[in-house]
């Protein structure tokens, strides 16, 4: 009955949103022809310049940076100091060009995306000099690294006037002598010098010159170019962000950044990724990063992107940067861009890939042989008969493999379709994309379908109006049975499941492994119940909607007035059939609906005074969020058929919950952004936010920062070095904010139950365990200090980075006497310190044919408590897994947060059994035995990118890891230690445990009398790893002479190919308690294994 209902709704929603898209296509293609030719389309792309006394060259950059063209022209047409006085604001790219331009009595020519400038009075090509006497002609191409024409190239004779330049086809025509030296130069690539020597014709390949690259680079309620940035922040591109296969579009980010760790807590598709900027800040409030979408501060992950649809990604990462995001900064902001429509034809994108994933690793597990002989020793030193006789043993084999049974190799595919184009006054772009990822534990898949539409138009001069779009849908069912114990949990039971018995009867049954067994675990199940007859499904509707109306009284001056919405309902439902064992049938269902509302009116202006460079942008914002909840459960059905979609048929009713909580911010922000000359450079700005959350007198919270920038590099001194083309130092300091708390954390709550009164059961109100009180912001100061160079015309860059970032005001559970009637209350009471060093670098180490372009990163960062209440320790939730009840992390002040707390192992006694150190000298095993026995954080983290061409062919190697972390492995406490439970157990513990004449053994005696496992020393394992992350080959299709495309790429994949990592587990990267606040990092507890994927793609332009 599921399946059917399921598709037909499928159905319905894909045909909806595809006539949706057509709709959209056939309206914006309407639009999209006011020209009838390209040139046309591109002189009449409006762009903004305002230049006052400006190099001319500086404000051709202006223009190239906002128009897709390259000027070109030679360098003895424009003087170096030439300069000019322009304002223009949304105005056509011709009238730009004639203010420009005709001053200098210069005129231009269109050749595609190029303009090639020349003097109006058309001068010749040829002027002889005297004492040169021409004799011979000489023809010749000139082109760039990919074999492109280079039109209007500028060709000297050296030492003379003698000259021209090359024609729209790269080509060129000149007399010379015959010891002539001539001379190529054309704006942004490197100047070339050729003797002709005995050469009739010469043929030329230019390299780009680095220097002129300037790109812009996305702020908050803003954008600057990179050269002029005081703060540090991170820029990534959307050719990196698609360079491999990703469920979510932060995991692409993974090692591409400094000073940004990202994991995924386990492999399950969908699994929530972690983020942490800078490292952990608070113990109550979250650690995630502010994500901003198309200037909208979105509530969580953005998991409705798809990879494709983003332009670029921008991480502010200092407080400088960050500060303009007052109360939501403190860590990092993540500023993402989706593609914009562009003036011109209109062009279409395919981006599609299939593939296949496999598990990474197995655990070497016991056979049935090994097994057999491994309980029967136990047996023996337990003083128990055989639990399996010889003629038994001599008959078993390998026997089950539950691994085997419970994994797959998985489908993964992708698909992308993007439509972008639009006229003088009107630019458009739809996409629409579907992703799915089946998992590699049967049953399990994510599925994402989403739309995607960017529209922008200009009413007049004066007003523009934009609007953004994104509708998605998830869908996943997922086979997350994690953590347990014994055998009770799905990745539990397919590492326990006894390989001495089949999955199914003879009878076709599943077999009862909690009943084989009278020695064995009572709580043990199939794997095959949770695999068949177990559903956990999730469907997810996501929108996001934001438009802007911008209004440009004068020149320099905009007013921007936008709104936006976003909406998530989320349903998921769970059901266990009547043939899971023991099951009488029960169902779940559980309903989540988040709305936030946004309104931001900003003001900017931008001047340029001569030498001087201004501007400034001031504003007020309004953003609430209101979650309401909705959980029914029930037990006890007839039949299976009708699972969660009718609860009211369960024979037990669980209580209905619901929630609503809402939290609204008011703020007032500004900035003001100065330069001098292209030199010094400073931004200072402020931000003021009003929360709900908190009581009167402490709703505000002020947030200001200041940074500054030197650029020597354009100073003589250091022009005079020849290798060193760029260098700047940026000093910045800031302070940001968190809110840290539930919305109702301030007020005395009462808390609904049942309660016999009488003969009826009545509701009661009470308060909880937790006193409220006067609660005021975490805040988080940060000072930075940054250096970028750049050597040899930039082909070598460095940029450097050092921090110390300070939370106060830390918000902890302070215990109160029982008396009181609560067992604690909140308090601003605690500190805690990052502090850290970032280095990156980008090489272009070949150039020509064959292409070598290479970048690194690496992050250290040192996290510390500073400050605790009454400088006690705060122990992380304790994890029950039956054999040990116990807690594992730790904060204490001078150790880092989430730090490993437990004891310590000496050694073992002469009968086999492990002994711990007794630090306290008190004979027996106490809390003050135990002390700090690992750290979670990484010391270091680091990512490598390779990228090669030769011709068509491009190879990608992309490398990631981390150093110094380590991982509290909970899975092995019972796969390795609990032996009076029959639990399957990996080889090594069959190989290496003691006896009498293996004393130095890794595992102690095998016996189930007495429990062993403690949490110690023994269950912390290095974390560091180092991966391949990405392996592409990819090759681009010749399409020169196909006019209907314009690009076309096939390229092959492998991710997660090759690990190299000291952990004995499924995989390193992860955390299963994982989560924006949680103390408990680094603990692997039966966790979703991790995949190893290939992938073959294909991606055209049309």
């Amino acid at each position: 009955m599921k399946k059917p209902f399921k598709y037909r709704r499928v159905l319905l929603w894909t045909m909806r949103i595809t006539a949706t898209q057509l709709m959209f296509a056939l309206w914006f293609i309407g639009t999209g022809y006011a020209h009838n030719s390209n040139a046309q389309s591109l002189l009449s792309e409006k762009i903004t310049v305002v230049a006052a006394g400006s190099e001319v060259r500086k404000v051709l950059n202006q223009v190239e940076k906002q128009v897709d063209v390259r000027f070109v022209f030679s360098s003895k047409l424009i003087k170096s100091a030439r300069k000019v006085t322009v304002s223009a604001t949304d105005k056509p790219l011709y009238e730009v060009l004639d203010q420009i331009l005709t001053p200098l009595g210069l005129q231009y020519e269109v050749s595609g995306k190029i303009i090639i400038l020349k003097r109006q009075d058309a001068l010749p090509t040829e002027v002889p000099t005297k004492g040169i006497s021409p004799k011979r002609n000489l023809t010749g191409k000139v082109v760039d690294e990919t074999n492109t024409p280079l039109p209007g190239v500028s060709i000297v004779v050296k030492g003379t006037q003698t000259g021209t330049t090359t024609n729209g086809d790269g080509g060129f025509e000149l007399d010379v002598p015959d010891n002539a030296v001539l001379v190529l130069s054309f704006v942004g690539y490197t100047t070339k010098e050729i003797p002709v020597e005995n050469q009739s014709v010469i043929n030329v390949t230019l390299e780009a010159d680095v220097r002129a690259l300037n790109e812009l680079v996305v702020v908050g309620y803003g954008v600057v170019k990179k050269s002029d940035l005081t703060g540090s922040v991170a820029s990534i591109k959307s050719t990196e962000l698609n360079a491999y296969p990703a469920t979510n579009l932060m995991q692409s980010l993974a090692g591409r950044a400094t000073g940004v760790q990202i994991s995924q807590n386990t492999g399950a598709p969908g699994s929530p990724i972690s983020v942490r900027i800078r490292g952990t800040n608070s113990v109550q409030g979250g650690n995630e990063p502010l994500y901003v979408v198309d200037g909208f501060p979105y509530s969580g992950n953005p998991t409705l992107l798809n990879n494709a649809d983003v332009e670029s990604i921008e991480i502010l990462k200092d407080a400088s940067a960050t500060a303009i995001y007052g109360s939501r900064g403190a860590n990092g902001v993540v500023l993402i861009t989706t593609k914009k429509g562009k003036s011109g034809r209109v062009s279409v994108d395919l981006d599609t890939y299939v593939g296949f994933q496999k598990p990474r690793k197995k655990i070497e597990m016991m056979n049935a042989r090994e097994y057999a002989q491994f309980y029967n020793e136990q047996a023996t030193n337990d003083g128990l008969a055989p639990h399996f006789t010889q003629d038994e043993i001599n008959g078993l084999g390998e026997g089950t493999d539950w691994q085997d049974l419970a994994l797959r190799t998985a489908a993964i595919q992708n698909h992308s379709v993007s439509v972008n184009g639009g006229s003088e006054k009107t630019r458009f772009s739809v996409s629409g994309s579907n992703f799915n990822q089946g998992g590699i534990i049967i049953g399990s898949n994510y599925v994402r379908n989403s739309v995607r539409a960017n529209l922008s138009t200009d009413f007049s001069k004066k007003f523009k109006f934009d609007i953004n779009t994104i509708l998605s849908r998830i869908d996943s069912d997922r086979k997350n049975s994690e953590g347990g114990n014994r055998g009770s949990s799905l990745i539990s039971a397919m590492l326990s499941g006894y390989p001495t018995v089949a999955p199914l009867t003879p009878e076709g049954n599943y077999s009862n492994l909690a009943t084989v067994y009278s020695w064995g675990s009572n709580v043990i199940t199939n794997p095959l119940n949770f695999i068949e007859q177990q559903s956990d499904h999730i469907r997810s509707n996501k929108v996001l909607a934001n438009g802007a109306l911008t209004f440009i009284p004068f020149e320099g001056l905009s007013i921007k007035i936008s709104g936006g919405i976003e909406n998530t309902d989320d349903r998921i439902d769970g059901y266990t059939t009547k043939k899971f064992v023991n099951s009488l049938g029960s169902a779940s269902i559980s309903t989540t609906q988040t709305t936030s509302l946004l309104n931001e009116n900003t003001v900017s202006y931008v001047k340029e005074i001569g030498k001087h460079n201004i501007s400034a942008v001031a504003g007020f914002t309004y953003q609430d969020l209101t979650t309401t909840q909705l959980n029914t459960t029930g037990s006890g059905f007839v039949s299976d058929i009708q699972e969660s979609f009718d609860i009211g048929a369960a024979a037990t009713q669980g209580v209905p919950v619901s929630n609503y909580t809402k939290w609204s911010l008011l703020s007032y922000l500004a900035r003001f952004n100065y330069s001098f000359n292209d030199k010094f450079l400073a931004t200072v700005s402020f931000r003021a936010d009003g929360s709900s959350r908190y009581t009167e007198g402490q709703k505000w919270g002020y947030f200001p920062s200041g940074s500054i920038a030197y650029r020597l590099s354009e100073e003589n001194f250091i022009k005079n070095i020849p290798f060193i083309s760029d260098l700047k130092i940026r000093v910045g300091y800031g302070e940001t904010g968190s809110t840290a708390i539930n919305p109702y954390f301030t007020l005395n709550q009462l808390a609904s139950g049942k309660v016999v009164f009488g003969d009826a059961l009545t509701t009661y109100y009470a308060p909880g365990l937790r006193l409220a009180g006067p609660l005021k912001w975490e805040t988080t100061s940060q000072s930075d200090i940054g250096l970028d160079i750049g050597f040899l015309q930039n082909r070598f860059s460095l940029t450097l980075d050092y921090y110390i970032k300070n939370t106060r005001d830390l918000l902890n559970n302070v215990p109160l006497p029982s008396s009181l009637g609560y067992g604690y209350t909140i308090n601003n009471v605690g500190k805690v310190q990052n502090k850290g060093f970032e280095i990156s670098a980008n090489a272009n180490i070949l150039s020509g044919k064959f292409k070598w372009d290479v970048s690194a990163n690496a992050s250290i960062n040192k996290n510390k408590v500073l400050k605790l209440y009454g400088g006690n320790d705060v122990l992380g939730e304790a994890i029950n897994i039956s054999v040990i009840n116990d807690n594992i992390n730790v904060l204490r002040e001078g150790e880092s947060i989430g730090a490993f707390y437990g004891y310590v192992e000496k050694g073992y006694d002469e009968t086999g059994k492990i002994v711990y150190e007794d630090y306290n000298n008190n004979g027996t095993r106490d809390i003050g035995d135990k002390r700090i026995i690992g750290n979670p954080n990484p010391k270091l983290i680091y990512g490598f990118n390779s990228n090669m061409s030769f011709k068509n062919f491009e190879l990608n190697i992309f490398v990631q890891g981390s150093k110094g972390n380590d991982i509290f492995n909970l899975s092995s406490v019972n796969q390795t230690m609990d032996y009076g439970q029959a639990l399957n157990m990996p080889r090594e513990v069959f190989e290496n445990h003691w006896t009498p004449t293996n004393t130095n053994a890794k595992y102690p005696l095998i016996t189930g009398k007495v429990s062993q496992a403690q949490v110690s020393n023994r269950f912390v394992e290095d974390g560091s790893y180092l991966r391949v992350k990405n392996i592409q080959l990819s090759y681009n299709l010749p399409v020169k002479d196909i006019k209907w495309l314009t690009n076309a790429q096939i390229y092959v994949s492998g991710q997660n190919l090759f690990t190299f990592t000291k952990y004995s587990w499924f995989d390193p990267e992860i955390s299963s308690y994982g989560g924006s606040n949680s103390i408990r990092m680094g603990i692997d507890h039966y966790s979703y294994p991790t995949a190893k994927t290939t992938t073959i793609g294909l991606r055209v332009g049309f």
